[in-house]
């Protein structure tokens, strides 16, 4: 009798301390181990998607998709893609969907898409005391910039008569080579989302300059493959929607971005 009474007191503590310690019931835990996990595709782009010091994946994307996710019954799971592939990698089935600070615009007959979910500047930057401060000084200069991204799509096409003939555009794999090509004379400008430019300079505390007349403004989404038929674009559009109006979008922003109000401006850009 003794014996049983310790072992119920025992229970009891471990209980308490489990509790106390902040960790959930067994039931909960074992639902979450039941939940399906879908798999996102990602880029290291702060302060969308990186690593921390513990070398976890976060940034404002990997939060919105974990709580997105996580209301419609999913476990995320993050992994770091070839970005140059990921057309691929949808095609074949190695991930579900692309979230990584992905412009919409120009590509909605590529993919099918969520979003969007918010609304990003497409600028170019300079070194402090460059002499260009217009897009037209760009003639005849260095421009480095992202492969597969909108500002290289941008440069290639010549579509925007107020972007004057460059002198060379350089095409690098990562984001953080387009910033050392710039801090080290071997381009004369990059161009990037303006989030990613400012992190950069935050995290690096390197003195660019970014021009005052945007490259384009685009709306960024998830990306699914474009044949697609789970569901889950649609559900997960709904599911960002829903986080915009209850103030979940802007609390993680905020996190990450001054005045983030403005980057969730959808609506306005929905309509033009």
């Amino acid at each position: 009798m003794k014996w049983k009474k310790l072992v119920s007191v025992g229970l009891v503590l471990i209980c308490m301390a489990m509790t106390a310690a902040g960790c959930e019931k067994p039931e909960n835990v074992l639902k979450k181990e039941k939940r399906p996990v879908i798999r996102i595709g990602s880029d290291n782009y702060p302060p969308y998607s990186y690593l921390d010091e513990n070398g976890k994946p976060t940034g404002i994307d990997v939060e919105l998709a974990r709580e997105a996710f996580g209301r419609m019954g999913y476990q995320v799971k993050i992994i770091s893609i070839d970005w140059e592939k990921k057309i691929e990698l949808l095609g074949n089935k190695d991930i579900d969907c692309v979230w990584d600070c992905f412009s919409m615009k120009g590509r909605m007959g590529e993919y099918k898409w969520a979003g969007p979910y918010m609304v990003s500047n497409q600028v170019v930057a300079v070194n402090e005391k460059s002499d260009i401060y217009k897009l037209s000084d760009l003639k005849g200069k260095k421009v480095a910039v992202q492969s597969t991204t909108k500002p290289e799509e941008i440069f290639l096409k010549k579509t925007d008569k107020r972007i004057p003939q460059l002198g060379n555009l350089i095409t690098l794999d990562h984001r953080e080579l387009i910033y050392t090509f710039l801090g080290k004379g071997y381009a004369d400008a990059v161009a990037a989302h303006e989030t990613s430019i400012l992190q950069y300079m935050k995290d690096y505390d390197a003195k660019f300059r970014i021009l005052k007349e945007p490259l384009m403004t685009v709306g960024i989404g998830v990306a699914f493959a474009k044949n697609d038929e789970s569901g889950r674009a649609e559900e997960l559009d709904k599911t960002l929607k829903e986080m915009r109006k209850d103030g979940t979008s802007k609390k993680i922003l905020a996190k990450y971005l001054d005045n983030p109000e403005k980057y969730l401006e959808v609506d306005k850009l929905e309509k033009q």
